[in-house]
């Protein structure tokens, strides 16, 4: 019997979730802003966001995601193989 975990206490928009639009589809995930060094230096994490791979099942490369006032274009889809995607975020 494999091991299954409910995931959803960790998208809850109570705690740390927040809804987005993914194409125009209402999804709730775990948004990370990272960081850019000043300057325009190297360094630095680009945004991210968690969501349940159920609800990231038709996301692709270059598909916009709208969260609060700011649009974001999807530059990476990484499912980790739990029910987690990870998407990777370029500020546009």
């Amino acid at each position: 019997m494999a091991f299954v975990e409910d995931l959803a206490p960790f998208f809850s928009t109570a705690d740390f979730a927040v809804s987005a639009a993914l194409n125009g589809v209402s999804v709730t995930g775990i948004f990370d802003n990272g960081y850019a060094e000043p300057f325009g230096e190297v360094e630095g994490r680009q945004p991210t966001f968690l969501l349940p791979t159920a609800s990231a099942s038709s996301v692709a490369q270059g598909q916009s995601l709208v969260i609060g006032a700011a649009t974001y274009k999807v530059r990476g889809v990484e499912p980790d193989g739990t029910g987690v995607t990870l998407l990777r975020l370029e500020l546009q």
